[in-house]
């Protein structure tokens, strides 16, 4: 699809609705200025005037349409772009990206490059910045050097000519596995095309490509090829939670535009965060972290008088090495099956230190389970809603810890429900800590400390 025919498509309901109520108006005037006396004439000028107007000034002040037509662009470029880089970043997925953003900013052209070279290219031209080319500007070298977002407001900084129609950029790293992969570059005719607006869709749309490589990339490492790393995965990637958090950021860019910008750029870091740590041990403490950042999704859609978290941990347990989504899903699961009709859910993290073991609670005080449900989550035939989440932690902790670690789960209809770990007894190796059981493979490589 050509970059005229993606302009054509962009153009809503407002626009036309203005260009009527501007042709219909320009029309009366014409009739009074060439005294044309048929006074149907006037009453059809003058009716297609006020019905186009009146609905195009209800259109603009009707914030539902507002956030309705937010919603759909956010949610039908996320997933575009996701479907273009299922395979990872090439050529032809980074054109259609390019025409795929484009569109959708105030930029006159935006390019995704690799270390080296202009992988896609769309928008105004001098000749020189197309796909395939090397990459030629100081700013865009600068980036890839130190891994900084550069706000650039004239052509000089860029390192273009000082004729150059580009005056202004946005120009994002993209990272991967914490190495900078490549940039994703916003061009503009004027510094006055930028705002923040401008910065948190560069900011956003490069953390999607840069998860989205990062998808890619993991896939061709063999730990992601048993169906147990995958499933747990892809129970916390989950369709449901993409739109509800989406539709959440959409509706706050109206009411709350600076919490807007803090959940798109935690949604996204979540996101690749979930990816790069599927196969993993990581820390407590981030393991933590990502649990934090989830329920901050749900606590934005639900709102604090509906949802809390508390975390106890003990200092010295946050360097304990645990599988990655140990804690999460069952986190996601109190929320999804035991959110009470009225009141507050509380969710409470605990870890600490018992005569030199780890033990690990995830409680909530939600609407708890029957004593023939919490019978059938555990069974190894049950492989639906809550019992996959909680039966694929339980396998995925005994696969790293042994069969000497343990899974229980406590619950009472009506008052809540407390999952609890023993990891076995603490060793410290090096500056961490690992249950005895678990044996440190040649080829698995943990995670190293990220702060988040």
């Amino acid at each position: 699809m050509t970059f005229g025919k993606k302009r054509a498509r962009s153009i809503t309901s407002e626009a036309i609705l203005g260009i009527l109520a501007a042709a219909s108006g320009c029309a009366l005037v014409s009739l009074n200025l060439m005294r044309v006396e048929e006074l149907h004439f006037h009453l059809i000028a003058l009716i297609v005037f006020a019905l186009s107007f009146m609905s195009f000034i209800r259109l603009l002040m009707d914030p539902d349409s507002i956030r309705a037509v937010q919603s759909n662009s956010v949610l039908r470029i996320a997933s575009e772009t996701l479907e273009y880089l299922a395979d990872g970043l090439d050529t032809n997925s980074a054109q259609k990206v390019c025409d795929l953003l484009l569109p959708e900013t105030a930029a006159i052209a935006v390019a995704i490059t690799d270390k080296e070279n202009i992988l896609g290219y769309s928008g105004y031209t001098d000749g020189n910045s197309i796909q395939g080319r090397k990459i030629r500007t100081t700013a865009t070298h600068l980036t890839l050097s130190d891994g900084n977002v550069r706000v650039l407001h004239s052509a000089e900084e860029i390192g273009l000519p000082h004729n150059s129609r580009i005056r202004a950029a946005i120009i994002v790293p993209l990272v991967v596995a914490h190495r900078i992969a490549g940039t994703l570059k916003f061009y503009y005719r004027t510094p006055l095309h930028m705002s923040q607006t401008q910065e948190s869709l560069a900011s956003g749309f490069a953390e999607l490509i840069s998860t989205q490589m990062a998808a890619a990339a993991l896939e061709e490492k063999t730990r992601l090829a048993t169906s147990m790393e995958l499933k747990a995965l892809q129970a916390q990637i989950n369709p449901h939670f993409l739109f509800n958090t989406i539709n959440t950021i959409s509706a706050l860019i109206r009411t709350n535009p600076t919490q807007a910008r803090v959940l798109l750029r935690d949604f996204a870091v979540f996101y690749r965060r979930a990816l790069e740590d599927s196969a993993d041990l990581i820390q407590l403490d981030r393991e933590i972290s990502q649990v934090k950042r989830y329920l901050s999704f749900e606590i934005a859609r639900f709102g604090e008088e509906r949802l809390c978290l508390e975390v106890r941990i003990d200092p010295a347990l946050e360097f304990c090495m645990v599988p990655s989504f140990m804690i999460q899903p069952l986190v996601e699961n109190a929320v999804r099956h035991g959110m009470p009709a009225t009141g507050r859910l509380t969710i409470t993290i605990i870890a600490k230190n018992v005569s030199n073991e780890v033990h690990i609670f995830v409680n909530d005080n939600g609407v708890g389970m029957s004593k023939e449900r919490l019978a059938t989550i555990m069974h190894p035939e049950c492989s639906t809603g809550l019992g996959i989440a909680v039966k694929n932690v339980s396998d995925r902790m005994r696969s790293y810890f042994g069969a000497d670690a343990r899974m229980s789960i406590k619950s009472i209809e009506g008052c809540g429900t407390t999952v609890h770990f023993r990891l076995g007894v603490l060793e410290q190796r090096g500056d961490m800590l690992y249950p005895p059981t678990y044996k440190l493979l040649e080829e698995a490589q943990v995670s190293a400390p990220v702060s988040d």
